[in-house]
């Protein structure tokens, strides 16, 4: 089984129709018709949505959103102690924002593909495979 995780960068692009919005919808659509898929973001990159969201567009678009990613079946993945020391980690090491990091170690976590377009993550590229929207 396949299992994808989700950054904010991806999700606002395809929420805003910025370019890469295809390829996301690709990807979504692939994981529906193959059932096999699992659809994940963590809850870090959630509230990066939610507050990007909200101070771009309001809160009307804020709570449709959101209700979009509910209804696209992603699994919000929780932060326990763990992932909060592997992002840590992963902060010192690498030059990534502190919520990218927490995308990375959940998706070095559950064994999934990372789908992102923010180019950031190129220095990470041998921790986890990428689905590059960009």
């Amino acid at each position: 089984m396949s299992a994808y995780v989700f950054d904010s960068h991806a999700l606002l692009a395809f929420f805003q129709g910025e370019p890469g919005s295809d390829i996301v919808e690709g990807i979504l659509r692939q994981s529906y018709s193959e059932a096999v898929h699992d659809r994940m973001i963590c809850l870090i990159n959630l509230g990066e949505i939610i507050y990007l969201t909200k101070r771009r567009f309001g809160d009307e678009k804020k709570i449709e959103v959101l209700s979009r990613i509910y209804q696209l079946g992603f699994k919000i993945l929780s932060i326990p102690d763990s992932i909060v020391f592997q992002a840590a980690e992963l902060k010192a090491q690498y030059t990534l924002s502190y919520a990218d990091c927490f995308a990375l170690a959940c998706s070095i976590n559950h064994s999934a593909v990372l789908v992102t377009g923010d180019p950031e993550f190129k220095t990470v590229a041998h921790l986890v495979a990428i689905e590059w929207i960009r």
